[in-house]
């Protein structure tokens, strides 16, 4: 596996996948931090669409990412990981939604391990799924950071509504 960092807003992103497909995110900070495994290559190579996409979306030029990803898991949470990359930019849904899309109602726990074992955060939107009360729940970079990513696609979808 291959790795680099990507300098962003919320701290240097650990991006790592193969020549085919992107298979990890990690956060500068928080749960979902990750360092490189021992046997991965460093490389920039690979990286040239996901740094290029990752920094439009920073700068509020890109809503939807066209990336090969590969995040692994079991069947159950790679179905709830497809269900995230359906929600809109700028927009936010609740667990128990998500397990309702997915057909299992009752899972609404289960969607939230899933959603916070997500190996690709940012481009499988995880940060789009909040408490049914609204509030921001748990997140693997921190609060601070979901806020940050929901802050920057509010601003971002209200500024190309007003154009």
């Amino acid at each position: 596996m291959y790795y680099r960092y990507l300098a962003t807003p919320i701290g240097d992103l650990l991006i790592a996948g193969d020549d085919d497909a992107l298979c990890v995110l990690g956060f500068p900070e928080g749960s979902m931090r990750k360092d490189p495994e021992p046997d991965w290559i460093y490389s920039e190579k690979p990286f040239d669409a996901v740094c290029a996409q990752l920094t439009a979306y920073f700068e509020g030029r890109l809503k939807e990412f066209d990336l090969n990803l590969r995040p692994g898991g079991t069947e159950f949470q790679l179905q709830v990981l497809d269900e995230l990359r359906k929600i809109p930019y700028g927009t936010t849904t609740s667990y128990g939604e998500i397990a309702r899309r997915i057909g299992r109602p009752k899972a609404i726990r289960a969607v939230g391990q899933a959603n916070g074992r997500n190996p690709i955060p940012i481009i499988i939107p995880c940060h789009r799924v909040i408490g049914s009360t609204g509030h921001l729940t748990g997140f693997g970079g921190g609060l601070p950071t979901k806020e940050a990513l929901l802050r920057l696609e509010l601003e971002h979808s209200q500024l190309l509504q007003t154009l």
